[in-house]
This record gives structure tokens, C-alpha cells and sequence, in this order.
């Protein structure tokens, strides 16, 4: 059994535990990355490679939640910035069940009409209304400067209500019940959910979950898409990762079901954009060879990682008759937070106390426990920031 942990100084040994309980045979290897902390049934930054396991705890509710950035040949010292943010804001859907301002028309909406996994195409209305929205919690729509002056766009979200749907029927069939049924979800330190990978409930999911990395690609293009006609330009270089997903891999010679949760794969030559907060800078990386990568199966950070919980920033909340009510105080101080963000020329379009940069590891810090595995080809500096606001609650777990 292997099992590889990046900077564990950084990391909550709950963390360690939790990936260490998802580990079935003497043939499973794991990895747990510098911005790991605890999850549902297995760890953010948590890595495991099953020889015969399908993990739904490793691809989470968010099913292939992932970043995409992008540079553009428009100097960002030459955007109206808050016209440009006025709009993003305005014509693209943020916050939990909020259908697309303009509803599009996407190949992918044709493949769930016909997915191969016949429950998911009960949920075709519900992924049309959805698809090419951000959702809320720590999903974003960034505006960048590079080094050298020019404008990036990075988002980062997953497949919304269809993958949460998607997971929670699956969740369901776990448990002997229908898809449609409901089944209460286990606690944060359940154990995992896992199939056989060739019994016919794991070839389903399977199935089911590339549909959803589809519809979660496609809704990152298409509003990247739309913040570059906005902005009246094009992409000269892209950067896309899915970052919640399961994958079929080789490494060390054998076959494995990979699940990466929180986690991004950094192949050889592989690039991947990592968010810091809304304030820190962000980065554009690319995976190298090594030995420490290879042990780490080729697996890197997806963001800085969680250092105080939502309810420890935002205090304890509750919806009441459609109500956001506020039970307690949290620590974070989100007058101080727009300060800092306005201080730094920073344009803030929604945000959350919960997405505070104090919320968050240094991602440098995070970096340098994978020094060897990665190289950083471009820092990002944040600009706009454009997220759900405060009142909107987000059930897509991670």
C-alpha cells in the first residue's frame, strides 16, 4: 500500500485519516496533496488509485468541478474594468438554481436526451436551464493581469444541479433504493461510497459521470466564451481541468481507476490553472517528470486550500421562509475584506465572508510542497472578482 502525503505539516491530520479509511487492499496507492482538508467521505486534495474500486465519495457531489483560463491579446491595463464587470455580472447566471439569463443551446443537451444512463435524461430540463451558470461558494469568474500585462480569464465551477442530481440518485441506488428516491446522505467521516468497477451499478456510474464531465466542460467554455464577447476579443491560449473527476489511468505498470478530489492531474508537459483567493495570486502550472511525481501519480493542488470553515467565517446560518437568518457571528469581517480588495484595484462584483482571503493557505506556501512535480509558467494577479453573493447558500458539495 503507498501512500504519499505533500506537505503534511500544512494539512489536518483528520485530513490524513479520512484518506488512510478510503484505502480498501494492499494494492491501492493514495496521495494527499498540500491543500488537503476534509470532505465527504474522502478528502479534498485526496488521491486514490483502485485497481477494481469506482469511489462516488472521490468524485463528490460537484461531479467534474474543475478551472479553465484563458489569455487574451487585450492589455488589462486597457479594459473599462467595472463596465466590463457590470456585465459579466449582469449576463451570466450566479447563485444556486439560477437558470442562464439567456439559455443556450449546447451538443451536450442532445447527449443527455440519449445518455446511456437512462435515469440522467429526466434531467434534461433541469441541465438546459443550468448550463453556462457558475453557481455560488467558492465558484468564480476572475479577471487576471499577467506579468507581462496582458488579460486572463479563469472561472471555476463544475456540472451543477445535473451533477449534484446525478450523485444524489446514485447515492440512492447505493442503498438499494431508485434514482429518483431520496436517501439521506452519511456524515462528513462516513466511509466511502465505492462499487465494484465491473458490476453493473459501476459501469452506470461510470457512464453517467462522463456525461457529466461533458456538460461541465461545455458550461466552462461557454461562459469563458461569453466573457471574451464581452470583452469583444478571443483566447490565444487555454488552460482546462477537471479537477472532481475519476479517471482510468496506468501507473507503475498497472491499470487503476484514479479519483481525484480537490485534486488536479499535472501530467509531463500537463498545464493546469490553480486559483489562490480573491485577493492572492493565482497561477498557470505545468506538470514535470520526477520521482516525487510519479509517487504522487501525477497530482497536484486545485486551489490554496480551506484554513477556517464556512461556518467559522460566516458565522452559523439557516434559510427560513426563503430567508438567508444569521445565528452567530463569524470571524470574518467582510467590511475590512472589500477594503482590502479596493485597495488593491481589485473589482468585486458579489462574494461571500466564507470566501474571504483569510479563509485560505497561502498558495505559495501550498506550491512549494510540491516543488519538483510542478513548475509555475505564469502568476495571475486578480482585478475583477465575480462571485454569488452572500445570501445565496450553496448545496453542491464538494
Amino acid at each position: 500500500m503507498s501512500f504519499t502525503i505533500f506537505g503534511e505539516s500544512l494539512i489536518d491530520k483528520a485530513a490524513i485519516n479520512q484518506l488512510k479509511r478510503c484505502l480498501t487492499t494492499p494494492e491501492d496507492r493514495a496521495v494527499l496533496t498540500a491543500d488537503a482538508h476534509v470532505g465527504y467521505g474522502h478528502p479534498i486534495g485526496g488521491v486514490v488509485a483502485y485497481q477494481d474500486k469506482i469511489s462516488l465519495s472521490g468524485v463528490g457531489f460537484d461531479i467534474a468541478c474543475g478551472n479553465k483560463a484563458c489569455q487574451t491579446p487585450i492589455r488589462a491595463a486597457d479594459v473599462d474594468l467595472e463596465k466590463i464587470m457590470d456585465e459579466i455580472f449582469r449576463q451570466i447566471g450566479f447563485g444556486i438554481g439560477r437558470p442562464n439569463p439567456k439559455p443556450v443551446d449546447h451538443p451536450v443537451l442532445d447527449h443527455i436526451a440519449q445518455a446511456p444512463f437512462k435515469p440522467q435524461r429526466a434531467l434534461l430540463h433541469l441541465a438546459s436551464e443550468q448550463l453556462g451558470t457558475v453557481g455560488a461558494g467558492n465558484h468564480f469568474i476572475d479577471l487576471f493581469q499577467d506579468e507581462e500585462g496582458w488579460l486572463w480569464i479563469g472561472v471555476h465551477f463544475g456540472s451543477r444541479g445535473f451533477g449534484h442530481k446525478t450523485t444524489t440518485g446514485f447515492i440512492a441506488l447505493s442503498q438499494g433504493k431508485r434514482f429518483e428516491e431520496h436517501a439521506p446522505e452519511r456524515g462528513m467521516h462516513a466511509p466511502p461510497i465505492l462499487f465494484e468497477a465491473h458490476s453493473e451499478l459501476g459501469q452506470d456510474y461510470l457512464a453517467a459521470i462522463q456525461i457529466a464531465g461533458e456538460y461541465a466542460y461545455a458550461g466552462r467554455d461557454i461562459v469563458v466564451d461569453k466573457v471574451l464577447e464581452i470583452l469583444g476579443t478571443r483566447a490565444v491560449f487555454e488552460v482546462h481541468n477537471h479537477h472532481n473527476f475519476l479517471w482510468e489511468e496506468e501507473h507503475f505498470g498497472q491499470k487503476y481507476y484514479v479519483v481525484r478530489k480537490g485534486a488536479t492531474p499535472a501530467f509531463p508537459g500537463q498545464y493546469g490553472f490553480i486559483g489562490a483567493n480573491m485577493a492572492e495570486v493565482s497561477v498557470i502550472i505545468r506538470g514535470v517528470d520526477s520521482e516525487q511525481s510519479r509517487n504522487g501519480l501525477y497530482s497536484t493542488v486545485h486551489g490554496a486550500g480551506r484554513v477556517l470553515s464556512r461556518m467559522q467565517a460566516a458565522g452559523k446560518r439557516r434559510w427560513k421562509n426563503g430567508k438567508l437568518e444569521y445565528l452567530s457571528e463569524g470571524v470574518v469581517r467582510w467590511g475590512n475584506v472589500k477594503k482590502l480588495l479596493k485597495q488593491r484595484g481589485i473589482s468585486l462584483r458579489g462574494g461571500a465572508p466564507d470566501e474571504a482571503p483569510e479563509c485560505y493557505k497561502p498558495l505559495e506556501e501550498v506550491l512549494e510542497q510540491h516543488r519538483g512535480t510542478i513548475e509555475v509558467v505564469h502568476r495571475l494577479r486578480p482585478i475583477g472578482v465575480a462571485m454569488a453573493p452572500a445570501e445565496v447558500y450553496d448545496p453542491y458539495k464538494d
